[in-house]
């Protein structure tokens, strides 16, 4: 759209704002009253609907969808991965959080690592595996915002895998890679390849093993996939593989329900997990940020782009410093995301220079790839969920005749001795999928989440300021040019010394670069894509639902 195009309302209050002489838009929101859902891949947007239109719950919807996009988009998601998710329940006007994140084996420990000469966990391979807490997460979210039968929810998967469904564009591309990083292990050209290739945009695939384990875990619950002839298989293929994940690993994993935690930017309630995921970094980040006019700075400046990366450092070193399990240390999560505290730590924010290294904080202690979906029902009731077997589609490790990979979530943990996120048997890792929620006067206005690793924070603090600050819609806020940082301390010992480098998406003005080069920094530019992205926003006024789907991912946002 040029800059001739008439502004419209934002969701945010007051009127668009045109960005530097354009809106960044691909398509419109997509508007409707009854219910909306919004996730990386059309058929399990559809998914999702169907189950809403037959009574479904906004969870129901969610997993419903979920189930649909481990099926056909494997590159990043599956049952053999973990969940996370904030729930908005219309009728009690309050929210619950689930983590349903697995722990490491509780045969592996620190000293066997170390006796193996490791300085940290492999990204692939048996070593790298968790507890895949998808299932669980699903019957626990069901078990208290269900409203159909479990069954009918992972119908619509379970006829996809059997029948087939076309692959689509972008997880075509993802799923070449895949197959180059994972055909040396067992069972995986046997479940993801035809005759040992990816399936190319357009092709049918099936996956008749992911429908029949979808059909007993339907039909008998989540003890189909913990206990009895899964967890069984699933032994057998890593005692055959040399890894430590057994049976009483699955028999002993739970989902946790735990509480939201939040703050308030500009008038506005975000809301995020408490650790062992990092969406916390998203309220650090905002409370830096918010003693700066950003609006005033002007989206993709040079101002913009520096405040915004300066801020990421600062926190990314509380992040590797302090975020972990908190069943093995006390997280210091209030502190962190106090104002107090953000107001001390601003004061190393140096506004016309780029910072080479920050050490971390030091708060009170006091006595922790991927798909988002996000789905809202006609009552009302919105969910905010995430789900990931982690990098490059996950482990590698695929049990024979189940029909998933199980996750590399374990590479997040440190090997460094002390460490807050050191590993540790029956330990949960650092985490990088967060679920995004924000309220304004106690009602809900935006269920969001962005996609990608590490970037996640960074991702879900641009969305906002390009929703609250620079006036943007929602399909605005994910289509914009993204700004990455790569280089901070890491939660597995990495550090950060020489200020790390800025990467930049297409569409960022030339002098912002100049800019940038003059204070310091190191840019790079024409990177990404950055991340996916997904929302669904809800005016109170009227009851309508905008959604959106970003153009960088195959999704779609749809409503009735």
């Amino acid at each position: 759209m040029d800059s001739g195009t008439e502004p419209g309302v934002s969701l945010f209050g007051g009127p668009q704002v045109v960005v530097a002489g354009r809106r960044w838009a691909t398509r419109s929101e997509v508007l409707a009253r009854n219910g909306m859902a919004a996730t990386s891949q059309p058929l399990a947007t559809q998914a999702a609907l169907e189950i809403l239109k037959e009574g479904g719950s906004a969870v129901d919807g969610a997993i419903a969808a979920n189930a649909v996009l481990g099926l056909v988009e494997p590159v990043s998601c599956g049952i053999g991965g973990d969940l996370f998710a904030l729930v908005w329940d219309a009728g009690s006007k309050t929210f619950s959080g689930l983590n349903g994140s697995g722990r490491s084996p509780h045969s592996l420990t620190l000293d066997e690592l170390k006796r193996r000469g490791l300085s940290r966990l492999p990204s692939r391979g048996p070593l790298s595996v968790s507890v895949p807490g998808c299932v669980d997460g699903w019957y626990a979210l069901h078990g208290r915002y269900g409203r159909l039968p479990m069954e009918e929810l992972l119908a619509p998967a379970v006829e996809y895998a059997r029948q087939g469904f076309p692959v689509s564009e972008v997880i075509a591309r993802d799923w070449e890679q895949s197959v180059e990083i994972h055909r040396q292990w067992p069972g995986f050209l046997e479940t993801f390849t035809l005759k040992g290739r990816a399936p190319r945009a357009g092709e049918v695939f099936t996956n008749p093993h992911l429908a029949a384990t979808l059909e007993q875990i339907g039909r008998s619950g989540r003890e189909a996939f913990y206990r009895g002839e899964i967890p069984r298989r699933i032994e057998s293929y890593f005692k055959g593989v040399g890894g430590f994940l057994r049976a009483r690993d699955l028999a002993d994993h739970r989902s946790e329900w735990v509480e939201p935690v939040a703050t308030d930017y500009r008038g506005y309630r975000v809301w995020q997990l408490p650790p062992n995921g990092q969406g916390i970094a998203v309220l650090q980040m905002l409370n830096l940020l918010e003693r700066y006019d950003i609006a005033s700075m002007g989206f993709g400046s040079t101002d913009h782009i520096h405040h915004f990366v300066e801020a990421k450092k600062l926190v990314f070193e509380d992040r590797a410093r302090f975020y972990a399990d908190p069943a093995f240390n006390r997280i210091p999560v209030r502190q962190l995301i106090s104002k107090s505290y953000a107001g001390r730590r601003r004061k190393l924010l140096d506004s016309h220079r780029a910072g080479k290294s920050f050490d971390a904080g030091d708060p009170v202690l006091g006595t922790g790839d991927t798909v988002y979906l996000t789905v809202a029902d006609s009552t009302g009731n919105m969910v905010s969920f995430i789900q990931s077997n982690f990098k490059g589609m996950g482990s590698g490790m695929t049990p024979e005749g189940l029909g998933f990979m199980l996750q590399n979530r374990g590479e997040l943990f440190s090997l460094e001795q002390g460490h807050f996120n050191c590993y540790a048997p029956h330990k949960r890792p650092f985490h990088t999928i967060i679920p995004g929620f924000v309220t304004r006067a106690g009602r809900p206005i935006l269920s969001f989440g962005v996609m990608g690793g590490d970037f996640q924070a960074l991702g879900q603090v641009q969305v906002l300021l390009n929703l609250i600050d620079f006036g943007m819609n929602l399909q605005e806020a994910g289509d914009a040019p993204r700004i990455n940082h790569d280089g901070s301390s890491s939660p597995t010992g990495d550090r950060m010394t020489d200020g790390g480098v800025i990467e930049l998406e297409r569409g960022f003005p030339r002098e912002s670069v100049a800019g940038l080069v003059e204070r310091g920094h190191r840019v790079t530019g024409n990177a990404g894509p950055f991340g996916g992205y997904q929302a669904i926003g809800f005016d109170p006024a009227s009851r309508v639902y905008r959604g959106a789907s970003e153009s960088r991912k195959d999704g779609q946002a749809a409503g009735y």
